[in-house]
């Protein structure tokens, strides 16, 4: 039995514009980094897009300087060249909670967050690059990744640090709380 092959018909006109037109729409779907309110999303993103404009620098005048006690009551805004430990009121019932910056450089930063019994580690390096730590009275979540320097939005029963790189090895904190 002889198998007999037909050749395929070339697409119309119609549909390959009709083709272009489902890509055009796909792609611009896809790259959208917009939320509905026109906000750029807070998510971090673990490689920058052509759509979303560069990370801003760390501020050159943060809110409160240098001063790591002006984050004691678990709001700040700080920048750091050096390790650093900051102590600060963390959520729930037993208030306390520690920062401890052991890499601060050009375009790196890593730290350790401890909040009573919870945990929690982030570490970024490159441009533009930071982490954000939620602590919660039960837990903590991190997400690390492009950033920019503006402070967070602060969250019901959380406490949300942000930590972002420089370039010049100076990085900018965020401690919010609710």
């Amino acid at each position: 039995m002889k198998h007999r092959t037909h050749p395929r018909p070339l697409p119309t006109r119609t549909a390959l514009t009709a083709l272009a037109a489902l890509t055009a729409l796909t792609t611009a779907a896809c790259g959208s980094t917009r939320e509905a309110d026109g906000e750029p999303p807070r998510t971090p993103r673990a490689s920058p897009t052509a759509s979303r404009p560069a990370p801003e620098p760390p501020s050159a005048s943060p809110a409160d300087g240098t001063d790591v006690s002006a984050c004691s009551d678990g709001n700040c805004e700080i920048a750091i060249t050096e390790p650093v430990t900051i102590h600060f009121r963390g959520p729930g019932d037993d208030g306390r909670a520690t920062l401890s910056v052991t890499t601060v450089g050009p375009n790196e930063i890593e730290y350790e967050v401890k909040s009573g019994n919870t945990r929690s580690n982030g570490g970024a390096s490159g441009p533009g690059q930071g982490c954000l730590t939620y602590l919660r009275d039960r837990g903590s979540g991190n997400s690390c990744g492009t950033l920019d320097s503006t402070r967070p939005s602060p969250l019901p029963d959380a406490v949300v640090i942000q930590a972002t790189t420089g370039a010049d090895g100076t990085a900018l904190l965020h401690i919010v709380s609710p």
